[in-house]
Order: structure tokens, then sequence, then C-alpha cells
């Protein structure tokens, strides 16, 4: 049988979650959280230990909404 691959990480806004707050899916971890994360210069790590919830691709995730321009 062969193993099925992960469904990707994208940024979603549920108004159930966070009142509609822009967060990877699966998560209750706001976006532009990880995005002012990775402004001030946290690493990759870092933000995987302080949120983790995050799924590996979750900050990937956030750089794609945040380059599609729905910031």
């Amino acid at each position: 049988m062969k193993a099925r691959s992960p469904i990707p990480s994208k940024v979603i806004c549920d108004g159930a979650i966070l009142s509609g707050m822009p967060v990877v899916s699966g998560t209750r971890v706001p976006a532009e959280t990880v995005l002012a994360e990775l402004q001030a210069g946290s690493s990759r790590f870092e933000i995987f230990r302080s949120y983790p919830s995050l799924p590996p691709d979750g900050i990937d995730a956030c750089l794609a909404w945040e380059k599609a321009g729905s910031r």
C-alpha cells in the first residue's frame, strides 16, 4: 500500500477560529504572528518550538500567503 502524502498547510479564515483571523489550517496559530516572528529574526526552529501545533510546512504556508498579497 502506498503512503498518502499529507495535505499541504495553508492559511485559512474561519469565523469560528479566533474570530476569523487568518490562521494556519488545523491550528489556532495566526499567520501574522508567524510572519512577525520571522521579521523579528526568529529562526524556524524557534518558531516551531514556540508553536508546537504548527505543521512542518506551516511557515512556508504563511510566506506563500503573504506573497500572494493576502496580508
